[in-house]
């Protein structure tokens, strides 16, 4: 199939983690387990928040947040290696794709963006403790929640539609498990300049930014955690966003730990399988990190659930 303007792509196969046939049903009974975990872990989270008025705070808002897009997250992608491995098939339709790599892009955006605001609430919270309740009003919450999903809209939206502007070649074999962005970029016939910058720009500014704004805000708890006279006192101010550095450090370290990985060994498999654990892994750890580390939530958790 040569490349043109009047070129219709109808599908693109996607290679998985393994090829090996002996393998398919280990993979398929590992990311079933893990998805089913990750859907039951952070609702468990939504209903405690919504359930127990005492958690109806900014701090537990953007968290119930966190959960619902780990939720929307893990959906873009394992329904679909979930149902190629038990049809046996390996296709992706043209929209298929475009859609999932749309609402993957959304959705791991937000998680980037939300991370960012509860860095700024633990910031409110114990640099300007007398202040915090008249800063972190409802609307300013609301904003802060809204804010995050327009920008990810947007970004997505733009990305996608970079990609719906390429002609693509015969070989649409993507080597992933999912239509990931770069991936689908490599496959194009057409030039991919101005795609690759569009990309890179926008993973350094928004990856790199939020990142720059959570560094920003931990450095300012620290100072503050640093002139609490009590040893008591620091325990207390620092467990507060303790559970939240857990999983900043968590879902940045995987990040980099992938885009590290593939750099070395410049193989598209072990890329695959690296990215598993952002994409899979940390969504499915976050609620098991705030409920174990977290008194409040571990509480509303044992109320609601001995209903």
């Amino acid at each position: 199939m040569e490349p043109g303007n009047d070129t219709q792509i109808s599908e693109f196969l996607l290679l998985g983690l393994s090829q090996a046939l002996e393998l398919q049903p280990l993979i398929f009974g590992l990311f079933l387990s893990m998805y089913l975990v990750t859907v039951l872990g952070n609702l468990l989270i939504i209903l405690a928040v919504s359930s127990d008025s005492h958690l109806h705070t900014p701090m537990y808002f953007f968290l119930s947040n966190l959960s619902l897009v780990d939720i929307c997250f893990t959906s873009t992608t394992i329904p679909k290696i979930l149902w190629n491995i038990q049809t046996q098939s390996k296709i992706i339709s043209y929209e298929g794709c475009i859609t999932q790599m749309y609402f993957f892009i959304l959705f791991g955006g937000l998680d980037i963006f939300l991370l960012t605001v509860m860095a700024y609430d633990r910031y409110m919270a114990i640099c300007h403790p007398l202040h915090y309740i008249v800063i972190m009003s409802p609307r300013l919450c609301g904003l802060l929640a809204l804010v995050p999903w327009i920008m990810s809209v947007l970004n997505s939206l733009l990305e996608t539609l970079m990609v719906l502007g390429l002609r693509f070649c015969s070989d649409l074999e993507i080597p992933h498990f999912f239509c990931e962005l770069s991936q689908v970029v490599q496959l194009a016939c057409s030039d991919t300049l101005f795609n690759n910058i569009i990309m890179y720009f926008s993973a350094g500014l928004l990856g790199g930014g939020s990142l720059a704004g959570i560094l920003y805000s931990y450095s300012k708890i620290i100072s503050s955690i640093r002139v609490i006279p009590s040893a008591q006192g620091k325990y207390k101010a620092f467990s507060t966003c303790a559970s939240h550095l857990s999983v900043v450090s968590l879902f940045y370290g995987t990040v980099l730990g992938v885009y590290l990985s593939s750099a070395a060994s410049q193989s598209s498999h072990s890329s695959a399988i690296a990215s598993v654990m952002y994409t899979v892994v940390t969504p499915m750890l976050n609620p098991f990190i705030y409920s174990l580390r977290n008194k409040d939530i571990k509480g509303a958790l044992q109320i609601f659930l001995g209903r």
